[in-house]
């Protein structure tokens, strides 16, 4: 079976570039349904809004990544034996571009989601693109969808690479093609109700991962199988679930999409990375930023009765930001955290946004201009 090609709906099977063509030089998509002029920025919401274009670029032979290029936003062809779709071989990232007052455009820590992806494609058996190959095609994207980015304060533009083996393969085994492709979409506010509080329904029958599995790499397998649980927990009235430790069914993990902190007096306590839980880049973030305001921050195993006891949880995640949790559910027990602007996670997300948006000097280059 002939090696299939990832293309633009509009386009044929691409060939190698050694740079990408200025955004100005193609069509930009016809696949969206409207124009950034048409977009309330007010109320943006976290939801699926077709851009202008993407970025592509296909693995070599030596396994090493074509420069790859932009393309018209839109759908991709792939061959029904390819390793994506047949055996979950890819992944995903995110990272978020930021507009500030003077028009500026920035990116929040491409190089650390460059990272992570490495880390993942190699437990993964697949190439991937290097840290500087990942950074241009993020700014790449940003940059050519410069006009989906909200105003300064009104959201971000999300930004989404992702890593697949795109080539045909029938038994279990590492595909013989890849492919590196970041799309983006603008966003504003993750939570649907916009009051930034999140309610967490235990989750003690099904489990997020397991420790030798690939629960500590951004897989796309580790998101189909929490739907279930995620619909449950839903359908009761909770925001999303928290998960517990696979083997002893007591520590907390994280939730569906984020990663936990507890707070108890001027100590943050957050589940140690063991290899089920991804080392999110915002936790890291908050991680840094707790200390620089004179918080203790301990990573350790965290049992859930300690939940009944804490002062305060919150979440963090690329998607989420820092939000506050209003209430965790337990062994049929409610437990209800005091929501306010006083709050240490609105401390923390006050000098995270500040940092994002340039009104706070980031003093570790977490920031990186898109021009």
């Amino acid at each position: 079976m002939a090696s299939n090609h990832i293309v633009s709906s509009s386009q044929s099977a691409l060939n190698s570039h050694s740079s990408s063509p200025s955004p100005t030089s193609l069509q930009p998509s016809t696949y969206r349904e409207y124009e950034p002029e048409e977009i309330d920025w007010d109320n943006l919401g976290f939801k699926v809004m077709p851009t202008d274009y993407m970025f592509i670029a296909k693995s070599c032979l030596d396994g090493n990544f074509e420069a790859g290029q932009l393309n018209p936003f839109g759908n991709i062809q792939l061959s029904p034996s390819a390793g994506i779709l047949n055996y979950g071989q890819g992944l995903i990232e995110g990272t978020k571009a930021y507009r500030r007052e003077d028009g500026r455009i920035y990116v929040f820590r491409p190089q650390d989601s460059a990272i992570r992806m490495q880390i993942g494609a190699e437990r993964l058996c697949m190439p991937f693109p290097s840290v500087d190959q990942f950074v241009d095609a993020v700014k790449q994207t940003a940059l050519a969808n410069k006009r989906w980015i909200p105003p300064a304060g009104k959201g971000s533009l999300y930004i989404r690479p992702l890593l697949m083996g795109s080539g045909a393969v029938l038994g279990v085994a590492p595909a013989p093609e890849y492919t590196f492709l970041v799309y983006s979409c603008p966003v504003g506010i993750y939570l649907k109700d916009g009051t930034g509080a999140l309610s967490l329904y235990v989750e003690e029958e099904f489990h997020r991962s397991a420790l030798g599995g690939a629960g500590g790499i951004k897989s796309i397998t580790n998101y189909a199988p929490v739907m279930k649980a995620m619909r449950n927990a839903k359908g009761k009235g909770f925001t999303d679930v928290l998960y517990l430790d696979s083997v002893n069914n007591k520590y907390i993990e994280e939730a569906s999409s984020s990663n936990i902190f507890l707070v108890k007096g001027k100590v943050i306590s957050t589940p140690k990375a063991n290899g089920t839980i991804l080392e999110g880049v915002t936790k890291k973030s908050v991680i840094d930023i707790a200390h620089d305001l004179g918080y203790q921050v301990e990573e350790r195993m965290i049992e859930a009765e300690e939940l009944i006891t804490a002062d305060e949880v919150f979440c963090t995640g690329t998607a989420l930001g820092v939000a506050a949790v209003g209430s965790v559910t337990y062994k049929g027990k409610r437990i209800e955290y005091k929501i306010s602007s006083e709050t240490i996670s609105q401390q923390l997300n006050s000098r995270l946004v500040g940092i994002q948006r340039g009104t706070i000097e980031d003093k570790r280059n977490w920031i990186v201009e898109v021009k």
